[in-house]
């Protein structure tokens, strides 16, 4: 099998993977939808210099109903909670916050759980005959959910490549299969994530995790 990032993977320093949230110019990720245990249900993210700096763990358990989106450390940065309402299907992710007292994080999930950052919809409206397809994504900023911004995630059925675009129809980031420098398209598990500047990366990476569980990947 091809190696999914040419450099060896790296424990990065905590000051690093907190200044890596977001950043002033385009970033890309390395995405590859397996786990660090034992290559299982998952996924795990790194950087351009190789470093691991996203992961998922989901074991033996594939689709699950709450998954975590955790750094290399394991503190837990995104809880993601599949619900099902009648006919349709929603995703909320709770973004965990930073304890002033301890610079711990604390899970929102547990505390919190009527106040999501984001939720997703799966009343997906089709786009083309070829089976693509739109979703709705809530997103809401302040605690007092005051300001909610529409984003919308764009894929194909069994496909790996979407995008994720604002309100107005601006790409956010964009995901497609990786390619090998030697120019050899790696396997559909395997992406290339280009995520725009100034955007928080966690967050991309809970909308990326929400649309490999709709595609039964993780």
């Amino acid at each position: 099998m091809a190696k999914v990032h040419p450099l060896t993977s790296d424990i990065i320093d905590p000051i690093t993977s907190q200044n890596a949230s977001s950043s002033s110019k385009r970033e890309r990720l390395t995405v590859w939808m397996k786990s660090l245990v034992m290559q299982g249900n998952g996924c795990t993210a790194y950087n351009e210099n190789g470093q691991v700096v996203y992961r998922i763990d989901n074991y033996d358990q594939k689709n699950s109903n709450e998954v975590f989106l955790m750094d290399l450390k394991g503190k837990v940065l995104f809880t993601i909670l599949r619900k099902k309402m009648w006919v349709f299907r929603k995703w909320e992710g709770y973004k965990s916050i930073s304890n002033k007292n301890n610079g711990l994080l604390e899970d929102l999930s547990n505390n919190n759980k009527e106040k999501p950052l984001f939720r997703v919809t799966k009343n997906c409206r089709v786009l083309s005959l070829r089976g693509g397809f739109s979703c709705k994504v809530a997103l809401k900023y302040d605690d007092n959910n005051n300001q909610a911004i529409d984003y919308r995630l764009e894929g194909s059925a069994g496909k790996s490549a979407l995008r994720i675009l604002d309100g107005q129809g601006g790409l956010v980031a964009e995901a497609k299969r990786k390619q090998s420098s030697t120019g050899v398209i790696l396997g559909d598990d395997v992406l290339n994530l280009v995520i725009e500047a100034s955007v928080d990366h966690s967050l991309v990476m809970a909308l990326v995790t929400v649309y490999g569980l709709m595609q039964k990947k993780m």
